[in-house]
């Protein structure tokens, strides 16, 4: 794991432009992810001037916000963070799948990289044990996009 940091902390950043959607749902993790990512955005020289955050209520707002995003053609890359908890109905599997599907399109249709920072997961435990996936999508967006 150590190398594959090093590796991405070596990537510039520095001329590209992010917008990254946020859930407030499951604010309590959404916003660590959300640090997370800004964290590593800064470490890979993203001046915060070309960033963008957008707050949304839950993960099925997501992909309609990514989309007006796309649409501005003013972002090289795009982030999603959200956190979906299963509960006893399956609500959980509708809204993971509508995010999922949502995000999928938006990207593919617009030519746009967007990372998956959604979590989905089965309790708090495990939400709390990947709030790491903040980092790792906003990388994962920042290198794709440096790739032409």
């Amino acid at each position: 794991m150590q190398i594959r940091n090093k590796k991405y902390l070596q990537i510039n950043g520095e001329k590209l432009r992010v917008g990254i959607v946020v859930a407030r749902f499951n604010k309590e993790f959404t916003d660590a992810l959300l640090v997370n990512a800004l964290d590593a955005l800064e470490k890979c020289k993203v001046s915060d001037k070309n960033i963008r955050v957008v707050s949304v209520a839950g993960v099925v707002e997501i992909p309609y916000i990514l989309q007006k995003l796309a649409i501005t053609k003013k972002f090289d890359f795009l982030v999603a963070l959200g956190c979906v908890i299963k509960g006893k109905t399956p609500h959980f599997d509708y809204v993971c799948k509508m995010a999922q599907e949502g995000i999928l399109k938006v990207m593919l249709d617009k030519n746009i990289p967007i990372s998956f920072g959604v979590l989905t997961v089965n309790n708090e435990k495990q939400a709390k044990e990947r709030l790491h996936v903040g980092k790792e999508a906003a990388l994962a967006a920042l290198e794709s996009a440096l790739i032409k």
